[in-house]
């Protein structure tokens, strides 16, 4: 079984788990029952929903080979290329230069690129982002990172439901409190199962992908000064699944909770050295 299939398992079973003691905490034998049925709610909607989650949280909108035959030929390219499915392509309204992959299988994936990204780059480093998107997919990150991602959110959820619904009594105090930590708890989970090195790997796998790491290390420059530049409403949750944090460079409550990136300067300097080729 994939290390990353082995996660994803771990991260839902810490959810229910993590759900069923907060809710006896707070409502003893009646709040752990349901805390379970919520965290057998959210954990399945995360496996199975967790791709139409992303799309819909990022206002992505399906495209057609008509619309976009440049788009579908570097991925159909890439894929065959791979010897995986051809994903799902899919556009953003975002100015952001950006891009992610989502799904919970290679058969199940979607490709999702900013307006933003179409207008800055040219297609030889686009081609380098679609490869960096398609080594995700085939190292199977999607699905823990879209699970990741879908956990937090709903956690991060609850906690400011309970800032919004907080009583005056001690015992509504202490479900508040006991909620109100909700947030960074999402935070620890979201980090121990999205590692920095996956980045790197993708990074290598797609330069491996075309044969040529220069294609992404420009892209990289370009999208890392379009994050900084242009703003883009994005939950700290969600930021993991783009190939650059979105978030970057920005003062957001939580966002650096969030952070599962490696530094793009050093992302570059290892495209360039050539270490892919190793």
């Amino acid at each position: 079984m994939n290390k990353n299939t082995v996660k994803t398992y771990v991260l839902l079973a810490a959810l229910g788990g993590l759900m069923i003691l907060v809710g006896g905490a707070v409502g003893g034998g009646s709040g752990a029952t349901i805390g379970l049925i919520l965290g057998l709610v959210i954990t399945g909607a995360s496996y199975w929903f967790s791709a139409t989650i992303a799309i819909k949280a990022a206002r992505a909108v399906p495209v057609s080979e008509a619309e976009m035959p440049e788009y579908y030929r570097v991925v159909r390219e890439l894929t065959q290329r791979a010897g995986m499915p051809m994903p799902k392509l899919h556009v953003t309204p975002d100015l952001q230069p950006n891009a992610f992959a989502t799904g919970r299988n290679p058969s199940h994936a979607a490709v999702a690129v900013t307006q933003g990204i179409l207008q800055t780059l040219d297609w030889d480093e686009l081609r380098g982002v679609l490869a960096h998107e398609i080594s995700h997919v085939g190292n199977r990150d999607i699905l823990i990172g879209s699970v990741a991602a879908a956990i937090a959110m709903a956690i991060t959820f609850v906690s400011r439901m309970a800032l919004w619904f907080g009583g005056d009594d001690d015992n509504n105090i202490f479900a508040l409190l006991a909620l109100a930590i909700l947030g960074p708890v999402a935070a620890f989970l979201l980090q121990m199962a999205l590692t920095r090195s996956r980045e790197y790997e993708a990074d290598r796998s797609g330069a491996r992908l075309i044969g040529d790491g220069e294609p992404l290390a420009r892209a990289l420059t370009k999208i890392e000064a379009g994050v900084r530049a242009v703003p883009m409403k994005v939950q700290p949750a969600e930021a993991s699944m783009y190939i650059v944090n979105p978030l970057t460079g920005r003062k957001i409550a939580f966002a650096n909770l969030f952070m599962t990136h490696p530094p793009t300067a050093d992302r570059i300097a290892r495209l360039r050295s050539g270490e892919w080729r190793s």
